[in-house]
Order: structure tokens, then sequence, then C-alpha cells
């Protein structure tokens, strides 16, 4: 059953990139224990700069060494600690991968790494967009990953990430997405995807801001083309939801994925493992960016060029079903 979201609603905006700050006050508030290790990107005028103000004995400022940074957070998480590493996405992957894949997910240390600025959010161009880190912490053993659709969606993670054993990455945009969900008030487990759609023509399968730009372009295909499109938010990319991604094959037959990411290696590439396996026979499409560097520009407008807009989503759908 679909829960409620805001697809009937006009657009509301907020930053998960805040949320997480203000969950982890709120943690440290109630007493709860944790670490905090972060990048020198965290303002002190953000939610997460009360917790540095109120808690610094807690907090430790790696600057823009993000490799050291990963490293020592495994180093705390192994003495006992549960660590949460605010990383600047954009160099999360590409530069502390070693830490991430030795230190943290080989010792099965029990750090919770919040990735910010993902896919093209950073606006900073091809060195700081976000666009093979999925490819990357799939490959890896022990590594949960979770994507969240949106601020309140990045806040259930956060606080379920205390409670869960193990090494997380939380990949997180830059601020200022759409809510994908009108209310707080739905159930949120760690690889239980949400169907937020409902449809029987065909699914779209996607995770963090896509997600609610896949709500949109099935608002556009229903009301342009008669397709009746169910919409799941994937929020947890590894371990998948292979349960929900074969009951939606069977239920739809066709299916497309939609991501902030490259369409190699990321969460379409996931899905048509799964799906191949499955033995899937109906149609199947990648939405995402190119096998290419990607434009510098304001990321709506790049969005826009590789039609991962909702209108180029709906479009590219409607061209899969022969409806253009």
């Amino acid at each position: 059953m679909s829960v409620q979201t805001t697809f009937n609603f006009d657009q509301m905006l907020s930053s998960a990139r805040e949320a997480y700050g203000e969950e982890l006050f709120r943690m440290a508030e109630e007493g709860i224990d944790f670490v905090f290790t972060y990048t020198d990107n965290v303002a002190p005028s953000s939610s997460a700069g009360k917790l540095l103000t109120k808690y610094p004995e807690r907090c430790f400022n790696f600057g823009i060494a993000e490799p050291n940074q990963v490293g020592a957070s495994a180093g705390i998480a192994l003495s006992g600690q549960t660590v949460f590493a605010q990383v600047f996405g954009p160099f999360l992957s590409l530069r502390a991968a070693d830490q991430i894949h030795t230190d943290v997910a080989y010792n099965n240390a029990n750090v919770k790494i919040i990735g910010t600025h993902s896919g093209l959010t950073a606006a900073g161009g091809p060195t700081h967009n976000t666009i093979a880190d999925l490819a990357l912490y799939r490959a890896i053993p022990n590594l949960t990953v979770c994507v969240p659709a949106d601020a309140d969606q990045c806040c259930k993670i956060i606080r379920k990430a205390m409670d869960f054993d193990g090494p997380m990455i939380i990949r997180i945009d830059r601020g200022g997405s759409p809510n994908v969900y009108a209310s707080g008030d739905y159930e949120y487990e760690i690889g239980k995807a949400i169907e937020t759609v409902p449809g029987k023509d065909l699914t779209i399968i996607s995770a963090g801001s896509s997600v609610y730009w896949s709500m949109m372009g099935a608002k556009i295909l229903k009301e342009k083309h008669g397709l009746d499109v169910r919409v799941i938010d994937m929020h947890t990319i590894k371990p998948m939801d292979t349960d929900m991604l074969i009951k939606c094959a069977r239920e739809t037959g066709n299916i497309v994925t939609v991501e902030e990411h490259s369409i190699n290696g990321g969460l379409g590439g996931a899905v048509a493992e799964c799906l191949l396996e499955s033995g899937f026979d109906g149609k199947f499409k990648r939405i995402g960016l190119p096998d290419e560097f990607a434009l510098l520009g304001d990321p709506d407008k790049v969005y826009a060029h590789y039609r991962m807009d909702p209108q180029g989503i709906a479009d590219q759908i409607a061209e899969l079903m022969g409806k253009k």
C-alpha cells in the first residue's frame, strides 16, 4: 500500500544536510552516546554546528583530509564507540576509497558515513560531481548503503543507524530538495523499499532526490499518456529489497530506474542484475547520467539537459512504452 506523499501537493523544500545535524543534536540531547567527525564545510551556524558548540568533546574536525578522517573514524569505532562521520561527498568515494574499504568495511567498524553533496548537487562541475560512488560502495563487502528521499527520511535513517550494527553509507544531497513524504507517520525499515505511487503499467525504481522527480514524471505520464506508473522509493541500495523489485516486475511487467548517478554500476545496474537473474523479460531502461563527465552549470539545467527532470523522465518512459 502506498504511503501519504506530496504527489498531489505543491512542491515543499527541505534540506537533508540540515536534517542530519538536527537529528544528531536531538540524540545528543537525549543522552545517546556517539562521536561525530566532520570536514571543514560544516558551518558553525548550521544544525550540525550547534552540536559542535554544545558537545565539543565528542566532535573532531579533520579539515580537508578525508582519508585521515575516515581512517580515524574507524579507529574510534574499533575502540567501542559509534561514529557518525560527515564527509564532503565528492571526495569521499574518490579520495577515501582505501580507508572505506580497508579500515571501515574490512574491520566491520561501526562507522556511519554521511556523504553530502551527492550527484550533481555540489554544483562544482565534473571534479566535484559525485557520480561513481554507488558503484564503489556496492562492490565493498559489509557496507550498508542508504539514500534518503528527503530530509525527514534522512532523520529516520540517522536514528535507525544508531542501533544498526556495522558500517553504513548515508548518501545525501547538498540541500533544498522537495519533500517526498507529506507526513513522517510511516514505517521506515532499512532494506525495505516503499511504494510512493501505485500503478499497474510500469514501475519506476528510484532513490534519493530522484524519487520526487519520478513521482512528478509519473503524474505527467498519467495526464498526457494515460499510463498508470508505480513509483518505488528504493532508499536502501545495499542490501536491496529484491522481494519488492521482483513483485513490481511481476505485477507491472516493465521497469525503469531513475538515479542521480552514472548509469554504470549504480541503482540501475543493481536492479538489472536482480531482474535478469530472476528471469525478467519485460521492458527495462536506466535513466541517469550518461557515461561522460557532466556539463558544468546550474544543476536544474543540467538535469533537464540529460532528461533527468520530471518532463525528461516522462518523455523517455513514453518513448519506451511506444507513446511517442
